[in-house]
């Protein structure tokens, strides 16, 4: 499994539509994904819907392994979607890459999916029993069956009463017919949002896709909303219920890129506000601050500017890995911190230092690095994260191990200290977390306090 490999947690993917009067929607969604790669890095796609044909383009790799100029220029359609993939739902494969595709009465589909149900093996038990057939693996290939089962009566029709049937997390970006159409499910889990262009509308997992194609931001899809983009402009069908939004806040402590703005806050001050609650938290007498990159600099930054401890790099990052490096075996896997990260002895030796991270999972990652930092003759390490201690799985689409792996559900704040070979360990409180989020309850914190926003799956292995 996947997750006694590696020891971060991961995004399941990011999502791009694009709707514009040129026949280049392609090269629009390509840059998007760019902005948007940090979410996802095992496979990418693009789908494009001429008139109502929809052809595709995905493979396994990066955005800039599957798609080159021509890929792009024989890519030609008004209306994009685009989508970039970390597994957690579905294995490794080409066939569970997205855009997912496909025909039914009404013409072509086409579908991309950030997000995980709950209730996926139940709903592709029913559709199985009814004779339809199955592709991949992933639980997004059900909804697609479920809108185009659904759809005799309109699209509109089609996705409302899909929408009743799923439980769990879902930002949706789909084509078909003339229109791109946007979704996202009554909690609010997954980030999505829109914006503007010149002569035509953008969908995006996050704000910083809107950037990189100058795109006006407008505002962020709301819970259980329904956006439909066409000639005739832009349509929002509101939720038949009432929602309560639940934004996952490891959107801000981690997935989402500093220069994001969701659902109102943007992202670098939230993680910096971190920091500064975290040195209020707790004092350390110490020399230098430092991040562990990227995710921990912003907060690094709040962190010496309210202690008055000066900020300082003692970790280098090769920027030529992603996440999901590969470590065919053992050795290498237990090597892979020291090719991601290099400590700058320089900077460090003498030193009493105070390192910043997101967040500890199963806590051989955090070991390891306090271990280069000591070799690099810090004199002390004193470990400082910027979230409560993971405690519960995640059934929302984010890859977190069951219970069992989880260090801080299995062990104490001191034992986890002692583990890591730290000085001192402190955790941001769940209050001050709280304190981070502008005391707004719509946010699902689940992972840290076991209180998930719907009924959930439990595995024997999570108890």
């Amino acid at each position: 499994m996947k997750f006694l490999q590696e020891d971060s947690l991961h995004e399941e993917c990011g999502v791009i539509g694009v709707y514009r009067d040129e026949k280049n929607a392609a090269r629009h969604a390509y840059y998007g994904l760019f902005a948007l790669q940090h979410r996802g890095q095992e496979s990418a796609g693009i789908a494009v819907n001429q008139d109502g044909d929809i052809e595709i383009r995905k493979g396994m790799g990066l955005v800039a392994d599957v798609f080159n100029e021509q890929a792009l220029n024989e890519l030609q359609g008004n209306i994009a979607i685009g989508h970039v993939r970390y597994s957690t739902a579905g294995d490794k494969d080409v066939r569970n890459a997205q855009p997912l595709v496909a025909k039914y009465k009404k013409g072509d589909i086409g579908l991309a999916h950030n997000g995980n149900l709950v209730n996926a093996e139940n709903i592709r038990e029913i559709l199985e029993d009814n004779g339809v057939i199955f592709h991949s693996t992933t639980d997004s290939e059900s909804i697609l069956n479920l809108i185009a089962r659904y759809s005799g009566k309109g699209i509109e029709n089609g996705i409302r009463n899909t929408m009743s049937l799923l439980k769990g997390a879902y930002a949706l970006v789909i084509t078909t017919g003339d229109s791109l159409i946007g979704i996202r499910d009554p909690h609010g889990l997954r980030p999505l949002c829109i914006g503007k262009i010149s002569d035509g509308y953008i969908l995006a997992s996050e704000s910083c896709a809107l950037d990189v194609m100058d795109a006006e931001f407008i505002r962020d899809v709301e819970p259980g909303e329904i956006v439909i983009i066409n000639s005739e402009g832009l349509k929002s069908i509101e939720p038949a219920n009432m929602c309560q939004k639940h934004l996952c806040v490891f959107e801000h402590i981690y997935f989402a890129r500093p220069d994001s703005v969701l659902d109102g806050d943007n992202v670098y001050d939230f993680r910096v506000n971190t920091g500064r609650l975290l040195a209020r938290q707790r004092k350390i007498e110490a020399d230098m601050v430092m991040p562990v990159p990227d995710s921990g600099i912003p907060a690094a930054i709040g962190y010496a500017k309210e202690s008055g401890i000066p900020y300082g790099e003692g970790l280098v990052k090769n920027r030529y890995i992603g996440r999901t490096f590969i470590q065919p075996t053992q050795e290498m896997r237990e090597n892979a911190v020291r090719i991601k990260l290099s400590p700058l002895k320089k900077n460090l030796e003498g030193k009493r230092v105070i390192m910043i991270d997101d967040s500890i999972v199963r806590g051989t990652t955090s070991k390891r690095i306090v271990e280069q930092i000591r070799k690099a003759g810090a004199k002390e390490v004193h470990v400082c994260i910027t979230s409560p201690p993971v405690q519960y799985s995640c059934y929302f689409g984010i890859d977190t191990p069951y219970r069992k792996y989880l260090i801080g559900a299995q062990k104490s704040v001191d034992e986890i200290c002692e583990y890591l070979g730290a000085d001192s360990l402190t955790y941001l409180g769940l209050e001050e977390l709280r304190e981070a989020c502008g005391y707004k309850d719509q946010f699902c914190c689940a992972c840290f306090d076991g209180k998930y926003p719907m009924e959930v799956p439990i595995n024997e292995d999570d108890l």
